[in-house]
């Protein structure tokens, strides 16, 4: 037996071999692997010892544990015994393997979460494995179950935009899993989270408005059902208001931009989403600024401005999250807050590193948030 087999505990040791075993046919699928009491004697270790590598096995998906029957080898699709051995070699290699469930990502935002991510993983030999859940719950929950199935030591989520989380979320929690959710957190829940200060942000972007004397402000946004980052953008709108004694006029605002929405994002409900921000600035003619809490949005609502017959900045100025910088394109410039999203992929992949280590972690992170100037913002018209 050499060092660093004997150097690991002795559960672990159980587990690489009856792991080893089955990836090398000794144990084929369906086969019975040997009980606590058998793996206890043979090894000379008590049944809690036994119990914990069985329970191992069966938690990263190698077997499956019948009560009163016992343990069988668990039986695989060509994919998911091709994953597995890939696994296998992984956890050899003393690399961790880490999940990222992204509900989408493409050039407005989440593309550098996963540069970020993959960047980290690299400098810490982890190994991450994406999935995609298009924002549905559904999605969601399988990804993390295939992901803890597959044997990953950690998870990053981007929780599906909605008003509910997955059970799955409140199990890992439960059971201490290491999880880091980005870009949102759910209320209640004790989970490290790593996200911009919306609230900050937002109040920056308000505060530039104001700066160039624009007081009626429209703001445009999907409908803010406990989805944390809108519901935070927004109280950054508000507060701006309250700091300056503003007051704040909700008829100017616009809360149902649902185009944007995981799989929403179709020709018709743009067009759809385009009328109603037209018929909004034609009933309130006092907005001269429009605040869009996403960079889809803002695209949309130029789009409706220009259908009126109204230019952008010079008769409404826009301001947005996200704008997304493209070389070599001629693409118009939105004045916006800049997220730091690599450094969020980045700090994610530290956090669960740290988890595995034993060694604390802040619970929720909040990061700054950079105002840069575009061609969509200019002083307000009289």
């Amino acid at each position: 037996m050499n060092e660093e087999k004997v150097s690991k505990p002795m559960y672990e040791q159980i587990y690489d071999d009856l792991a080893e075993q089955i990836q090398t046919k000794h144990y084929k699928e369906g086969d019975r692997v040997p009980s606590e009491k058998e793996l206890a004697e043979l090894y000379n270790v008590s049944r809690i010892t036994s119990k914990k590598a069985l329970e191992l096995l069966a938690n990263e998906g190698l077997i499956i544990r019948l009560p009163g029957k016992g343990s069988f080898v668990s039986e695989f699709n060509e994919l998911e015994k091709s994953a597995i051995m890939q696994t296998a070699e992984i956890k050899k290699a003393n690399r961790l393997l880490i999940g990222l469930v992204m509900t989408d990502f493409d050039y407005s935002y989440g593309t550098k979460i996963v540069h970020g991510v993959e960047e980290a993983s690299r400098e810490h030999e982890c190994f991450p494995v994406i999935r995609r859940t298009m924002g549905t719950i559904e999605n969601e929950v399988n990804a993390i179950r295939e992901l803890l199935h597959l044997g990953v030591d950690g998870l990053i989520v981007f929780p599906a935009q909605g008003e509910y989380f997955n059970e799955e979320i409140l199990k890992l929690v439960i059971n201490k899993f290491p999880l880091v959710l980005i870009d949102r957190y759910f209320k209640g829940i004790a989970a490290t989270s790593i996200s911009t200060d919306n609230v900050i942000a937002s109040k920056k972007a308000i505060d530039y408005l104001f700066d160039l004397k624009h007081q009626h402000i429209g703001l445009l946004s999907p409908p803010p059902i406990d989805t944390t980052a809108i519901e935070e953008r927004i109280e950054g709108f508000i507060e701006a208001h309250d700091d300056k004694g503003i007051a704040v006029n909700k008829t100017l605002w616009l809360n149902d931009i649902t185009s944007t929405l995981p799989n929403q994002f179709t020709e018709k409900n743009i067009e759809a989403d385009q009328e109603k921000i037209k018929k909004h600035l034609q009933s309130n003619p006092e907005i001269t600024a429009l605040f869009a809490v996403e960079y889809n949005i803002a695209l949309i609502a130029k789009k409706a401005i220009q259908e009126l017959q109204l230019r952008v900045p010079e008769d409404i100025s826009i301001i947005s999250f996200d704008s997304p910088d493209l070389p070599y394109q001629d693409v118009f410039t939105f004045t916006h807050l800049k997220q730091q999203e690599k450094e969020i992929g980045r700090k994610a992949v530290e956090h669960i590193v740290k988890m595995k280590e034993g060694s604390p972690t802040s619970p929720g992170q909040l990061l700054d948030a950079e105002l840069i100037i575009g061609e969509s913002t200019t002083a307000a018209r009289r």
